[in-house]
């Protein structure tokens, strides 16, 4: 198996909502999030992310954190409602100033600042006038884009528009179970139109400004059939179409997968102009395959795909995390070739944006958290990055999910991710064993690898 190159970006990532707290200070608006959260039994634990890592005030310690590692990079993401609150209008110099100390103090600290400009934490005023399913918000992004671009530009090395906007799509407005929990089923197809467009313009925007390198930062899955039955590989087929094509096909390709084109609003073609504009790299997030199948069939109980042309099945044989979803390292691989096949010359250069565990080991008495299986989680998919490299993929990066410990969603604070421990009363960071591990396995490889390969 071959090596990375000594030249590989190696990262970590985190979100805005997730880590920042603070969510009253300075001018910060309402989000879609906050509300939310506010809703009886929306989040698993009845938590929110008010306090969460509170970030906000201890972002200093994080970039030590992210200094020690030794990492290249750190993907963030800027709160709209920290900069503009309303969504639209006023912008808060405060939100602004917050980012500009972060990009400081990573630039600072040798630490190449990546920002994406969404990451699920929409302004709550947005939303009420109909949100993501509305033409409007995607030119409120834009603007909105502007405004950071222009003041961060000139030092954010990487740039993320939208943040799994198919999760965005399908979790937020298809089945309920994100904010802003809407229940639109495949009636939440404007949604992923309106998030590609916003992508596009955000794009035009940050180049307009001078950003370095602008790409996305979408979700993909490898896709199994249930059997190979004709039924069974149509509802893989519609699922790969729906999860991943729906939104790579009209960045990279500038169209829609058969049959969707006609299922959003347009102009679809004059804004398929703007959501394909070239990129400079490519970023997806990783977790698991999907097992997908006919309709009909005795899906996964926790997803609900009733009414879908698809289900979704619990894949067996492998290790899980501790939100029970399979480790398969070898999935990504596979989706790394798959992508630089299915768009070959179309593709840019691409990146891991988000990979990584929930496993909530505590400290011990003695302090230390150690943590094998996250260690061996990232060792298995450093190396289906390494071997995809073998097999032609153009692979320049990889970020771990997640720095710390962060709300993780609907799940609130009963999933951890992070390779630094958090203690939720004090705020008290804790690398675990596998912060150590990532430190290492990066020196090592920056001894070792041939330059350039």
């Amino acid at each position: 198996m071959g090596a990375l190159p000594a030249d590989f970006v190696f990262g970590v990532s985190t979100a805005s909502y997730q880590i920042e707290g603070a969510v009253t200070a300075d001018g910060r608006g309402r989000s879609v999030w906050d509300d939310f959260c506010d809703r009886p039994g929306a989040i698993v634990d009845g938590s929110s992310g008010a306090v969460a890592c509170d970030s906000y005030h201890r972002y200093a310690e994080d970039v030590a954190l992210i200094r020690g590692l030794g990492a290249d990079a750190y993907r963030f993401s800027i709160a709209w409602p920290r900069v503009i609150p309303d969504g639209t209008g006023a912008v808060n110099p405060a939100g602004l100033d917050y980012y500009d100390r972060l990009v400081d103090a990573l630039c600072d600290a040798g630490v190449k600042p990546c920002a994406t400009l969404f990451h699920w934490d929409l302004p709550s005023p947005l939303e009420a006038v109909g949100g993501w399913v509305e033409r409007d918000t995607a030119q409120a992004f834009a603007a909105y884009a502007q405004v950071v671009a222009e003041r961060l530009a000139d030092r954010v090395a990487m740039w993320c528009p939208v943040n799994e906007p198919v999760i965005v799509t399908q979790l937020g407005y298809g089945n309920g179970m994100h904010a802003p929990g809407k229940t639109l089923g495949l009636g939440a197809l404007p949604v992923a139109h309106h998030l590609l467009l916003g992508h596009g313009l955000a794009v035009a925007a940050l180049r307009a400004a001078g950003a370095a390198a602008v790409g996305a930062a979408n979700n993909h899955t490898p896709v199994w059939p249930l059997s190979q039955e004709p039924a069974d590989l149509v509802g893989a087929q519609f699922y790969d179409a729906l999860h991943n094509r729906l939104f790579a096909d009209p960045m990279l390709l500038g169209s829609y997968p058969d049959g969707f084109a006609a299922l959003v609003p347009g102009p679809v073609a004059d804004d398929l102009e703007i959501i394909s504009a070239p990129l400079d790299f490519y970023g997806f997030n990783y977790y698991f395959p999907t097992l997908a199948g006919a309709p009909g069939g005795a899906g996964d109980p926790a997803i609900d795909t009733s009414g879908l042309p698809f289900t979704i099945h619990r894949i067996e044989g492998y290790p899980r995390t501790d939100f029970d979803w399979p480790v398969v390292p070898d999935g990504l691989r596979e989706l790394l070739v798959q992508l630089q096949q299915r768009y070959a010359e179309h593709l840019p250069p691409m990146y891991v944006t988000e990979n990584g565990c929930a496993d909530a080991v505590e400290p011990d008495a003695s302090g230390r958290a150690a943590d094998p299986e996250r260690i061996a989680y990232l060792d298995g998919h450093l190396a289906a990055v390494a071997q995809a490299r073998e097999e032609g993929a153009r692979i320049d990066g990889y970020f771990c999910w997640s720095l710390m410990d962060n709300f993780e969603w609907a799940e609130g604070y009963t999933k951890r991710f992070g390779l630094v421990h958090i203690d939720l009363e004090t705020g008290t960071r804790t690398p675990r064993d596998s912060y150590a591990w990532y430190r290492d396995y990066i020196a090592a490889t920056r001894a070792s690898a041939p330059q350039g390969v």
